[in-house]
């Protein structure tokens, strides 16, 4: 069960209220701190009328309105394994930064796309002091604000400015959103020429608000990105499932647009492939 003292946030009265429901509206059948979030994540979905397949923006727009996302953050914050990989991201970024030209007294760009309530970029704030992070949430809530307050180089920014930044990252946002291939197309506008941008998606039907119409990108994106302008360097260690990419030149938005349309076509084939997968890896094994 997850336990979180509420008193110790500074929460908002109606948010503390909410999420002490939500707190007492676990499931005492789960064990896994994890799966319990996931739980509490999915049964406001499903409170809310929304649906992953028949999407209703308005509907969905209130979901992520929701205090459970501020339960959401706040469970991130104390979870383990999250932590862990905040801290990984934060050192991955902290030694690029250190390692400019002109070092972080230039004032490094960092973009946390979808970053939340401030959580990885108050990581990042505590290793790189001098840079300068951006969180760009355009409905920040009001726990979010009072937390990054801790951070004299972390601030809130509802528009994105092209070419602006010399990293961005993103963290479980595409496998959220109607379009993933135009909202990486405006994240990545706002890197310059040079730049990083650090991707972690999970195109998986891990809770419901991941959207299954997207999930075919789980085995497209690497080769998408190259169409963006991109050249993969490798994964961050400690935090695999987050990809750096280094952006090279323009993105070509026809090959974009083929790309993508191809990726969602070859999926089905793709996963009635799946179940030989084990054999071929054993077959690549024994003839090496």
């Amino acid at each position: 069960m997850i336990h979180i003292d509420l008193d110790k946030v500074g929460l908002d009265p109606k948010d503390k209220i909410a999420l002490q429901e939500l707190l007492d509206s676990q499931d005492p059948n789960i064990s896994d701190d994890v799966e319990q979030m996931w739980y509490l994540l999915n049964k406001v979905w499903e409170e809310m009328g929304c649906d992953n397949k028949n999407l209703d923006w308005e509907k969905i727009g209130a979901y992520y309105a929701h205090p459970v996302w501020i339960l959401n953050g706040l469970f991130t914050q104390y979870d383990k394994l999250s932590f862990s990989i905040r801290e990984s991201i934060a050192r991955y970024i902290a030694d690029k930064c250190s390692k400019q030209k002109n070092s972080c007294d230039e004032k490094y760009r960092i973009c946390d796309y979808g970053g939340g309530f401030g959580t990885l970029a108050g990581e990042i704030a505590k290793v790189c002091p001098n840079a300068q992070i951006d969180i760009y949430e355009p409905f920040p809530s009001v726990y979010g604000k009072k937390y990054i307050q801790n951070f004299a180089n972390v601030k809130f920014v509802d528009t994105l400015e092209s070419g602006r930044y010399d990293c961005l990252v993103s963290t479980d946002v595409l496998e959220h959103v109607d379009d993933p291939m135009a909202t990486f197309g405006e994240m990545l506008d706002s890197l310059k020429p040079g730049g990083e941008a650090l991707i972690g998606n999970c195109f998986y039907p891990v809770i419901e608000c991941h959207l299954p119409k997207n999930f075919h990108f789980r085995y497209t994106f690497d080769f998408l990105a190259r169409f963006f302008g991109l050249k993969k360097l490798g994964n961050i260690k400690g935090a695999e499932y987050v990809q750096i990419f280094t952006k090279t030149t323009q993105a070509s938005k026809i090959l974009i647009g083929g790309g993508a349309a191809l990726s969602k076509l070859i999926y089905p084939f793709i996963l009635a492939l799946e179940p030989l997968r084990p054999l071929a890896r054993y077959v690549k094994h024994k003839f090496k």
